[in-house]
C-alpha cells in the first residue's frame, strides 16, 4: 500500500471460502498470533489448521494453545497449503497491473469483493 510492503494474513475453510483476512507490516509471531485471535473470535476455535513452514505461524499457533489450552492441531502438508495459495492468483492477477493499492480502505474492500465471488 502506497509503496510499502504489506503481508496478507488470509484463512479459507476446507471449501475454499475465506474466512478472514489481515494485512499486517510484519510477518512474526505477533502479526501471526493477532491474526489468529481475529479469525477465532469471529468464526469459533479451528480443531486443525494447516499453515506453510512459516516459523511465525507455528509460533503463534503454539503460542495460542499454551495460553488458552485450546488444543489446535498444527498440519504442514505442502499440498493442502495450496488451496491457499491458489487463492492468491486472483489478487495477484488484480494488484499487478494498478502497482499496488493506495489505501487500506481500497484493499479492504478489493480483498473483501474478491473473495466473495470465489
Amino acid at each position: 500500500m502506497k509503496g510499502n510492503w504489506k503481508y496478507l494474513y488470509r484463512a479459507v475453510d476446507k471449501p475454499d471460502a475465506t474466512v478472514d483476512f489481515l494485512l499486517a507490516a510484519k510477518r512474526d509471531r505477533k502479526a501471526a498470533l493477532m491474526f489468529l485471535r481475529k479469525a477465532i473470535k469471529r468464526n469459533g476455535t479451528p480443531v486443525k489448521i494447516t499453515i506453510d513452514k512459516s516459523g511465525a505461524n507455528t509460533a503463534a499457533i503454539e503460542s495460542h494453545n499454551a495460553e488458552t489450552e485450546a488444543g489446535i492441531e498444527i498440519c504442514q502438508i505442502k499440498y493442502l497449503n495450496n488451496i491457499v495459495e491458489q487463492g492468491h492468483r486472483v489478487i495477484k492477477r488484480l494488484v499487478r497491473p494498478i502497482l499496488g493499492f493506495k489505501s487500506f480502505r481500497s484493499t479492504a474492500v478489493t480483498l473483501s469483493d474478491i473473495d466473495s465471488c470465489t
